[in-house]
């Protein structure tokens, strides 16, 4: 098998040249080459760290008969652009590092390449440019920061942020909080959406068995990176892509780990964008399918009580893999050139889980402290759900494992927001009362870019009361911390004139998670037929006119009038 490397060589004159102009030795040329796209860069602590596994990378490539080449296309932090219009541009991110991706290989094409990442959107935009570009790859994830002082993660500031604005604790403790909750590089230690797309990564097969979510700090994770450049030289040489690997039974397996971890909504974006560069089709109700009956076992933030490093000590994703074992299709390939049931054989072999045990040891933790067994799970229906209905006839994403049980079936009256600043503000200044749906509409991708609405979720979710007795509904998005009773990724959107964009005050919402209904059922606090709800909804549509866009020039317009559904990935087209 001649490589791509060597056939570009054959038919481009300059390219001898230019490479041996950048210190590339005549020998070098020979090699079979490998880009290793990372996101390292001065950004946030999810990519200040990447370098030293890109330089790990590089070595194992080298000592294996391989050139690397260094390329980087840095994201930025979902929590850094939190409470202003920076978070308009995260999801667009991901579909912008996609681009530099695609640009970067089929430019200077490579035999096979070492993809680097930790973060929410940049896991994703990699994994989608391995769909996109179809060369050989494999991934190596930055792992996880470690928990502060008292266990404190970066998810509780938005919590004790709302506390401080109700006045319940002081500034200095508020301050000091702040000052302690990164105390290291890495993703943000909880399963929000970087730690869960590290997970989906390693359970798709792209990644070596057990080296996903490593705490950042930890020598596994440098030699989990030499060892990734390593396999990227033989998977150059024996030409195994990611089209010819990873299939719906791949995904199926991705989503019940999913399940398993109670992984973030966000997700849900990701996975159906991922699938979609890979030729396959994805989307809200094959989640709801696959988490109906699926046995939840991990105890970790935000929805549980450990910090995101304990996830590694217990065994990681091959311990979850061998809990909900029956559950998956073990004949999927994986970057190893062996399938998913023959890695976690020789994961038993090789000293993985003693090396667990030891970490286990000096935390004074059982293993099923963190990853319950499957007879013993945290729930048996899974841990998100899709709700349809007038409301969202697309669907809907909820975390119902997160939610009140008081607010799994409710019947509420709206409170409809046109932005985010707006709600907030109402929630945090008492002018929300139990018994009403917080709507926040023009959020979705075509409306603002689809940020996240975090310090609204925390602000409610932080309430004793608001958080057992409303419910916030949104176009938009949350982030992968959030917990409470949100519901998001209403599809169509406000900005395409989606019902959520007909919603009036005191209309009332049903919510039934059990039976996944989202609808409206009345009007002015009183109750319609059906038919009569569909009637009046068509006769606001009459009226109803799209909004001027936010943005008139740049990214966020090119993103805004190309993106397609929240429920379908919210990817351009």
């Amino acid at each position: 098998m001649e490589l791509k490397s060597q056939q570009v060589r054959a038919i481009a004159p300059e390219m001898d040249p230019l490479k041996i102009g950048m210190g590339w030795s005549v020998e070098d040329l020979k090699k079979p080459q490998i880009m290793i796209e990372s996101t390292f860069g001065e950004s946030h602590p999810g990519s200040a760290h990447l370098l030293g596994l890109v330089n790990q990378s590089m070595e194992g490539i080298a000592e294996s008969g391989g050139k690397g080449a260094r390329y980087f296309a840095t994201d930025t932090c979902d929590g850094m652009s939190q409470g202003h219009d920076g978070g308009n541009y995260s999801l667009v991110s991901r579909d912008m590092i996609c681009n530099m991706i695609e640009i970067h290989n089929n430019a200077t094409p490579y035999d096979a390449g070492v993809f680097i990442a930790s973060c929410d959107k940049a896991v994703p935009a990699h994994l989608m440019g391995i769909g996109r570009i179809n060369i050989p790859s494999i991934v190596i994830t930055g792992g996880v920061m470690d928990a502060g002082p008292g266990l404190l993660t970066l998810e509780q500031i938005g919590m004790y942020s709302a506390m401080y604005e109700r006045g319940e604790i002081s500034e200095e403790k508020l301050t000091w909080y702040k000052h302690h909750a990164c105390p290291s590089c890495g993703a943000c230690s909880f399963m929000g959406t970087a730690s869960t797309m590290q997970v989906m990564a390693e359970a798709l097969g792209l990644m070596l068995p057990g080296s996903a979510l490593m705490p950042a700090t930890s020598g596994d994770l440098k030699k989990a990176a030499k060892q990734a450049g390593e396999q990227a030289v033989w998977l150059a040489e024996n030409g195994l892509k990611p089209k010819d690997m990873i299939t719906m039974d791949s995904f199926e397996n991705a989503i019940m780990v999913h399940a398993a971890i109670s992984g973030s909504t966000n997700s849900l974006l990701h996975i159906p964008a991922i699938a979609h560069e890979l030729g396959l089709k994805i989307d809200g109700d094959t989640f709801d399918r696959l988490h109906k009956n699926a046995h939840y076992l991990l105890d970790i933030r935000p929805a549980g009580k450990w910090p995101a490093q304990y996830f590694y000590y217990a065994g990681g994703v091959p311990r979850i893999m061998e809990e909900i074992k029956k559950m998956l299709h073990l004949d999927c390939m994986t970057v190893t050139g062996k399938t998913l049931g023959e890695n976690l054989e020789d994961l038993k072999k090789n000293g993985f889980y003693e090396t667990c045990n030891d970490y286990l040891k000096k935390i004074g933790l059982k293993r099923t402290d963190i990853i319950r067994t499957f007879e013993k799970p945290i729930g048996k229906n899974g841990t998100v759900a899709i709700l349809k209905g007038n409301l969202a006839p697309e669907g809907a994403v909820v975390k119902h494992s997160a939610v009140a049980k008081e607010m799994h079936k409710a019947v509420l009256k709206a409170r409809p927001f046109d932005c985010e600043e707006e709600a907030i503000y109402a929630v945090l200044h008492g002018k929300i009362h139990p018994g009403e749906a917080v709507i926040i509409r023009y959020e979705g991708p075509k409306g603002s870019g689809m940020p996240e609405m975090f310090y609204t979720t925390e602000a409610i979710s932080s309430d004793p009361v608001l958080s057992k007795s409303i419910a916030l509904l949104t176009d938009g998005r949350f982030s992968g911390a959030s917990k409470g009773p949100a519901i998001g990724h209403i599809s169509p959107e406000a900005a395409e004139g989606g019902p959520i964009a007909l919603v009036e005050e005191e209309d009332l919402i049903e919510i039934d998670i059990p039976e996944r209904i989202l609808r409206v059922i009345g009007v002015r606090g009183e109750q319609k037929s059906p038919e009569e709800i569909e009637e009046i909804l068509a006769e606001r549509k009459k009226s109803w006119k799209p909004r001027e866009p936010k943005y008139e020039s740049g990214v966020i317009k090119i993103f805004s009038e190309h993106a397609v559904s929240p429920m379908k990935g919210g990817y351009m087209e």
